[in-house]
């Protein structure tokens, strides 16, 4: 193993892992309020209505496909009785349509913003850093995708894979990444640059999701109108009839 090596596949995961979660901290902590999606949607909407979901929705599949594919053992898959064929096709498949997605929703995202010009000029610097890493990431991850089955046989799941969990075991197996085809080297280290601007970009909204909207408790609306049941102009709506939030 040479320096270069281990450095990038030893000791920079662990530098970016600091940055991520140390710049998620401060930022939640000093510029809560500045934790938004910055939409331009009142700028141009017809575009924006077709490259969002696409891009959304293709990327949560891809981030679910990798957690599946980095997390979960060969071994675990071959106790299920899933076939190493089917594994891949559905891979293959899957995968693929999903990177597909959200690399044709960010393109047209990143045509949006560089034809209209009031969304142009509300592109911040983070967007133009942010935006070129994030496509090279997806395309990146599509090579390795759709041209994996024709490089030599490799098997992430036996390299890459290995090499992910044994970062997070505090062990990182060095020669799995370092043996790894050139396109999977190329799409984790572009992966490693986007957690490490993830923080001080547009991308930390992802963490202030509304999920808890579903679950929050009803309220009583109240209105000033005359009818029955008022009282000095008031009344209410029974909790089995009101709304939600």
């Amino acid at each position: 193993m040479s320096h270069v090596q281990v450095a990038l596949w030893g000791v920079l995961p662990y530098m970016v892992l600091v940055l991520f979660v140390g710049g998620t901290v401060w930022r939640f902590r000093y510029d809560r309020f500045g934790i938004t999606t910055r939409s331009t949607q009142l700028h141009e909407s017809r575009l924006l209505r077709i490259a969002s979901p696409l891009f959304h929705f293709g990327l949560f599949f891809v981030i679910a496909g990798h957690a599946a594919g980095l997390l979960i053992p060969e071994s675990w898959t071959e106790r299920a009785h899933v076939s190493e064929s089917f594994y891949r096709l559905n891979a293959l498949a899957v995968g693929g349509a999903a990177g597909l997605a959200a690399a044709v929703g960010l393109g047209l995202l990143i045509w949006r913003r560089v034809r209209v010009r009031a969304v142009r000029r509300a592109t911040r610097r983070d967007d133009r850093v942010v935006y070129p890493v994030l496509a090279a990431a997806l395309l990146a991850g599509l090579a390795a995708t759709l041209l994996g089955p024709a490089s030599g046989g490799y098997d992430y799941r036996l390299g890459v894979s290995v090499w992910f969990r044994s970062v997070f075991a505090l062990a990182p197996d060095v020669p799995a990444m370092a043996d790894a085809p050139f396109v999977f080297q190329a799409h984790a280290l572009l992966g490693m640059a986007l957690f490490a601007l993830w923080p001080f970009s547009r991308l930390v909204h992802a963490f202030a999701a509304p999920l808890g909207y579903a679950v929050r408790p009803y309220v009583v609306y109240r209105s000033r109108g005359a009818g029955s049941g008022t009282r000095g102009g008031h009344w209410s709506v029974p909790p089995s009839s009101a709304g939600r939030r």
